[in-house]
């Protein structure tokens, strides 16, 4: 899995011969896809600007789009990809990441990002430096890779989806947000509150592609598409990415201060495959709830969906750029492409 690279200064520069201004320029045209508040946003718009400066001399255009509109979004790559452009780049945090992801699975072109999120797990995962100037500098000599990535009920995701509490902790994390400002620490107090609010666990019945079927009484279920997320809480699951499947994770707490106690281990990345989680591993699962339209997250998005829920592998494929397997900090990624 390729992990966060530190840049070197002296091979990120802008080619200085024309020899490397021609390896810099393999992945251009790019086009840069930003979301149309970044342009307001003082902090994002001097980073996206920075960030185009480096991509200047291998050919770049940015264009905004309105989260949601997906419409939109497939003009402004229809129109773009056909003009010339062979990466697409996402200015943004997962939520921006994930949703031109969706857009690009079975495109030609490529695609990667520009982190401007607060977790930043899909660039990080790739090996791509939380910095958008330095991220963009990568992206000139990095190396196109199709890989495939998870969806559920046809919402293709990169890092996870999930059912159950996570959801309920995005939810409260955005009004937190809101009355708090948009900070890591907030994002880890909307946890404790959430926990505190809980009340039961759900009902789950699994479907395995052999037909087999699985019952849970759980208050999460976690299906992960990124080894990054995963080792980095030391949770298993990484071989079954590698194995290009999903990996199934069911919480076992089953009363508040079972969740505290999990949320104590996670922090301190204690967490134990059978006393604290179980772990299916799949290529395809259909998950039915008791509850008819409970909230779905994906990648940090979230909405109420109708059950079941088939969580699957995409059959068509997803270019995305990696960090040259010669950088000294990143590593020959398996099929989940370092993320």
């Amino acid at each position: 899995m390729a992990q966060a690279m530190a840049i070197d200064p002296d091979r990120a520069e802008a080619p200085d011969t024309p020899e490397r201004a021609g390896e810099a320029r393999r992945n251009g045209p790019f086009l840069v896809i930003a979301n149309e508040a970044s342009g307001t946003n003082a902090r994002d718009g001097d980073a996206i600007r920075r960030a185009m400066a480096v991509l200047e001399d291998a050919g770049a255009r940015l264009r905004h789009w309105s989260p949601g509109d997906t419409d939109a979004l497939n003009a402004i790559l229809d129109e773009e990809i056909a003009d010339g452009a062979r990466t697409v780049v996402a200015a943004g945090g997962d939520g921006t990441a994930m949703a031109l992801a969706d857009a690009m699975v079975g495109r030609d072109a490529a695609m990667s990002v520009l982190p401007l999120g607060t977790f930043n797990y899909f660039a990080r995962g790739l090996g791509l430096s939380e910095a958008p100037e330095e991220a963009a500098r990568t992206l000139l000599e990095a190396e196109r890779r199709p890989i495939r990535v998870g969806e559920v009920n046809d919402q293709v995701f990169l890092n996870n989806a999930s059912l159950g509490i996570y959801p309920s902790i995005l939810k409260e994390r955005e009004d937190v947000y809101r009355r708090f400002g948009r900070r890591r620490l907030m994002a880890h107090w909307s946890v404790v509150r959430t926990f505190w609010r809980f009340q039961r666990p759900m009902h789950l019945t699994l479907t395995l592609a052999d037909g087999e079927r699985k019952e849970y009484r759980t208050p999460l279920l976690f299906v992960a598409r990124s080894a990054y997320q995963l080792q980095r809480f030391n949770l298993a699951g990484c071989d079954a990415i590698q194995r290009d499947h999903l990996a199934l994770l069911i919480g076992r707490g089953k009363s508040r201060a079972a969740l505290f106690r999990l949320a104590w281990r996670l922090v301190t990345r204690s967490m134990q495959q059978g006393r604290d989680y179980d772990l299916v591993e799949a290529e395809s699962v259909r998950v039915e709830t008791a509850r008819r339209r409970p909230l779905l997250a994906f990648d940090g998005e979230k909405r109420r969906d109708t059950s079941p829920f088939d969580f699957a592998m995409t059959d068509q494929k997803l270019t995305i750029l990696l960090p040259p397997k010669d950088t000294d900090a990143s590593s020959e990624p398996g099929p989940e492409s370092g993320t």
